[in-house]
């Protein structure tokens, strides 16, 4: 019986995920967790076969958990289950170890051939997502932001989404000073002024 796992901070979106999973995969078994202590807990106390977890989270370093997941955890599979943009996001988190990246306004075949993919240690991405690699990949110009680690990038896209340095530093459970220190590598590798034209370039790179 295959066992799951839903990382998200809304209980209306854990409610509805669980609903779909279980008449999809039924009979199967669905856990649930709001961030990353609690993600943590579970993976401890049983095996999963598969993690489905959101991207921004209250004191969750997404980042860190699924690395964790990947030295720790290394039969369970990990797919992301977000709004955040598929055509930003969708590399990052797959390199850093997910099977896929859906965007939660999908409809219903999409997330089962994602979770299907997952499953069977398979990666998916979506149709638009497929055009995106395409295009760039015939397309010579270099994304800066790709220059970025996944932490400065994590950090790079709180800042765009007007989070202070000090709530980014609570959120991430590290230092203003570290926050600090981060931004400026962030605009010295983008060869950005300020915050206005970071926002700019993240615009101009989609």
């Amino acid at each position: 019986m295959k066992k799951f796992l839903l990382v998200d901070d809304h209980e209306i979106v854990r409610l509805g995920v669980k609903a779909v999973v279980e008449s999809l995969f039924a009979p199967c078994h669905v856990y649930e967790a709001i961030d990353e202590k609690s993600a943590l807990i579970r993976l401890k106390e049983k095996n999963h076969d598969l993690v489905i977890m959101d991207v921004h989270m209250p004191d969750t370093n997404i980042f860190r958990l699924l690395e964790h997941i990947k030295l720790n955890f290394p039969a369970t599979r990990i797919l992301v289950f977000s709004m955040s943009a598929e055509r930003i996001y969708a590399k990052k988190f797959m390199a850093a170890g997910a099977l896929g990246y859906v965007p939660k306004n999908a409809g219903l075949p999409e997330l089962r051939k994602a979770i299907e993919a997952a499953l069977n240690n398979r990666k998916y991405i979506s149709p638009e997502f497929a055009d995106q690699l395409a295009m760039d990949f015939t397309n010579q110009t270099v994304n800066p932001f790709h220059s970025l680690t996944p932490k400065e990038f994590e950090i790079s896209s709180l800042l765009m989404a007007g989070e202070s340095v000090s709530a980014i530093s609570k959120t991430l459970h590290i230092s203003s000073s570290t926050v600090g220190t981060h931004k400026a590598k962030i605009l010295h590798k983008l060869h950005a002024k300020n915050m206005v034209e970071l926002c700019e370039m993240a615009k101009q790179y989609n």
